[in-house]
């Protein structure tokens, strides 16, 4: 495929966006992406300790075999470890750490006079209200939820919700 001149220009962030990104530039997200396929093991075990774990891993961090020749096709990881993503997601970094007021994302609708700007903060009180919601309805962990929204707020809120309370969740 032929990319026009004018379709073929590279973006990039501001210095202060770029300078506080976990990812700061290209050359960082190739030297990780070579990183996960080099030693797969490691490069998940360095992302897994940044998370906060209700109890950790019993069985090995990783094991595999893509091999049909080698036996069944399998993926474990790290077996036995039980954690919540929206805590690591929202919570832990509003209550311990100091994110609470920086924006989480910005929403834009179909219309530029419909956008948003959404703190973890807001965002996290979102979620909970939400998760009430969900929960009232009789929605529990282990329970499946199929989401049906446009790509608005509520959106992201609902995701987060039904991790926050263990219902396994699919967007429609």
């Amino acid at each position: 495929m032929v990319v026009p001149e004018s379709q073929d220009k590279m973006f990039y962030p501001p210095g202060d966006l770029q300078r506080d990104a976990h990812v700061p530039d290209f050359n960082s997200y190739l030297a990780l992406y070579r990183k996960s396929l080099e030693n797969p093991e490691a490069f998940w075990k360095e992302i897994a300790d940044e998370f906060f774990w209700k109890k950790p891993a019993t069985g090995a961090m990783l094991q595999y075999n893509f091999d049909v020749t080698k036996g069944s096709i399998y993926v474990k990881c790290m077996e036995g470890a039980k954690t919540n993503m929206c805590y690591n997601v929202l919570d832990r970094h509003v209550k311990e750490g100091n994110l609470g007021e920086k924006v989480a994302y910005y929403w834009e609708g179909n219309s530029p006079d419909h956008h948003m700007t959404i703190t973890y903060r807001q965002l996290l009180s979102q979620v909970c209200r939400c998760a009430n919601v969900l929960k009232q309805m009789g929605v529990k962990k282990g329970d499946k939820v199929s989401i049906y929204l446009p790509m608005i707020p509520e959106l992201v809120y609902t995701m987060l919700a039904c991790a926050r309370i263990g219902a396994v969740h699919s967007i429609v």
